[in-house]
């Protein structure tokens, strides 16, 4: 699933960049609240995890430009202030969770599920496609009611697919998602994930190239 993270300083978002890798998330991280917006005008994001003490603008005011734009996209607010004036602080103007800091990575990610879970819908991750049943929320694939077993880069390969179901996806985005903390994906590594995907969805689901575009989930057509 892929995550935006908005934090100013390099050592904490290099470590909740790694932490969250681990639970299978895709990061996309920025350092301030311009940067963000910029993010969410190219990109959706299932949440985001924003510092408080960001330069410029700074994340209660992010935040609260997020809801006034209508967006509801969940939003867990990190701070290293933890009285309970900053926490109705942060509720009030729409945050759906607070984390003091120091945290557990362990921690960030069971409150990054609660609040997708809980967000209801495509965002808890559960779709169908003809033959085919998802459930990115708890990393299931069934075909015919048989699960099949897919790699962490699989999984975030067909994530990103099968939320645009019918839709183009840029192949940019698909190694966006790939990508781990410094880690660079060539392009010929995301025609490898997609194509052993291919494979493992046989005849229950199409992933169409489109040459210069990107791909395209579609149902498999009747024999």
């Amino acid at each position: 699933m892929r995550l935006l993270v908005i934090e100013d300083d390099d050592i904490v978002a290099d470590a909740i960049e790694r932490g969250l890798a681990a639970e299978n998330f895709s990061v996309h991280r920025v350092a301030s609240a311009e940067a963000a917006r910029a993010a969410l005008e190219a990109e959706e994001f299932a949440l985001a995890v924003v510092d408080i003490g960001l330069p410029g603008a700074d994340g209660l005011t992010f935040v609260r430009r997020l809801r006034s734009a209508g967006s509801a996209m969940p939003t867990l607010v990190l701070t290293a202030r933890c009285t309970l004036t900053d926490k109705v602080k942060a509720l009030d103007i729409g945050a759906d969770d607070f984390l003091a800091k120091p945290f557990e990575s362990a921690e960030l990610a069971a409150r990054c599920r609660a609040l997708m879970r809980r967000a209801g819908g495509a965002l808890e991750g559960l779709f169908k496609l003809n033959r085919m049943s998802v459930d990115l929320a708890g990393h299931r694939l069934c075909i015919d009611d048989a699960e099949i077993e897919l790699t962490a880069r699989e999984w975030l390969v067909l994530e990103c697919l099968v939320r645009k179901t019918g839709q183009i996806v840029p192949k940019e985005r698909v190694q966006q998602a790939l990508a781990g903390p410094g880690e660079d994906i060539t392009p010929n590594a995301v025609e490898v994930h997609v194509s052993r995907l291919r494979a493992k969805l046989g005849e229950a689901a199409v992933i169409r190239s489109l040459r210069g575009l990107g791909y395209r989930l579609e149902e498999a057509k009747p024999a």
